[in-house]
């Protein structure tokens, strides 16, 4: 059930995006436990003077291709499951659409499970007991 939000500079072509979109989800099928079914994304393209980053933070030197992939979760996942994810998701995004590693930064939120409603207005996952 995790919700992904994909943010990039405008420009990249429709197979470009998918090719994003796919690995981040490939990623988290093969790393965070995820169903493939179970998907959930959200694309952001900004212009240019909208999407304000620093070029040298925690790496050498981050490009125009700067993707931000914020993934909320509500089932945690251990320290260990992250960082292999982490890796996964900048390992399949080199490969496809061809991402360099300084260009990826991942944030994953945890939220509670009856923060989520997938329809109906119903708190699918929330626990019985609680009103």
């Amino acid at each position: 059930m995790p919700f992904a939000r994909i943010s990039l500079i405008k420009g990249k072509s429709p197979e470009y995006v998918r090719a994003v979109a796919d690995s981040v989800h490939n990623a988290m099928v093969a790393a965070f436990n995820v169903p493939v079914d179970d998907r959930f994304q959200l694309i952001h393209q900004h212009a240019p003077d909208e999407m304000i980053f620093d070029r040298h933070y925690y790496t050498d030197n981050r490009s125009e291709d700067f993707v931000l992939i914020h993934i909320t979760i509500g089932k945690p996942r251990s320290t260990a499951t992250k960082k292999a994810t982490y890796k996964k998701i900048v390992e399949l995004l080199q490969i496809s659409p061809g991402i360099r590693p300084e260009d990826v930064m991942i944030v994953i939120s945890k939220s509670q499970l009856d923060e989520w409603s997938f329809s109906m207005g119903i708190a699918q996952m929330a626990l019985d007991d609680e009103s």
